[in-house]
């Protein structure tokens, strides 16, 4: 076997600094990498358990911001609220990091979960393709449901929901889209 020629991509690109002149692209722009912004943010707050608030204003002159635990509570511990905030704050920072890094463990459980679920799913079709390849059948749907085992017929009864659903919905706005008699 030849390994394959070149790369099928360009793969990531490093871009010039320098501004997006146009402005719908402009304003892409902005929304992604502010999303990356927050998503590098929320790493460093919860890596180095660092309070931090990032502020910024878009060309729009509309402002967002984060903050780990909030905001608020980095500005009010740095100095620029109010005492009582501050204190309260400082108070409350171990409570709201436990409960932070509980939330992220809870995710990657989730995670877990959703990964093994898309597993089951992905055997389930599987399993359906296959039936339909020996059954010599030309779509899902006409495969014969004995062939089928107990994990499979649950989603499967699923699907053929989902597909009348469609197929209703579909006639339905044919019919509506017709000339009146």
């Amino acid at each position: 076997m030849q390994p394959p020629l070149g790369k099928k991509t360009k793969g990531r690109q490093r871009r010039e600094n320098r501004l997006v002149e146009d402005r719908e692209s402009r304003q892409v722009t902005f929304s992604k990498r502010k999303s990356g912004l927050w998503k590098k943010a929320s790493e460093l707050a919860l890596l180095c358990r660092a309070s931090l608030a990032v502020v910024v204003f878009s060309e729009a002159g509309k402002g967002f911001a984060f903050g780990s635990p909030s905001t608020d509570a980095v500005l009010a511990y740095a100095g620029y609220g109010d005492a009582d905030v501050h204190a309260a704050a400082a108070a409350a920072d171990d409570v709201e990091w436990e409960a932070l890094e509980a939330m992220c463990r809870e995710t990657e459980k989730k995670g877990v979960e959703v990964a093994a679920e898309a597993a089951r799913m992905s055997a389930v079709g599987k399993k359906v393709a296959d039936v339909q390849t020996q059954a010599g059948k030309r779509f899902w749907w006409e495969v014969d449901v004995e062939a089928l085992g107990e994990a499979e017929l649950p989603e499967f009864a699923r699907a053929l929901q989902r597909l009348r659903d469609n197929v209703r919905r579909r006639a339905d706005n044919l019919v509506s889209a017709l000339p009146p008699p």
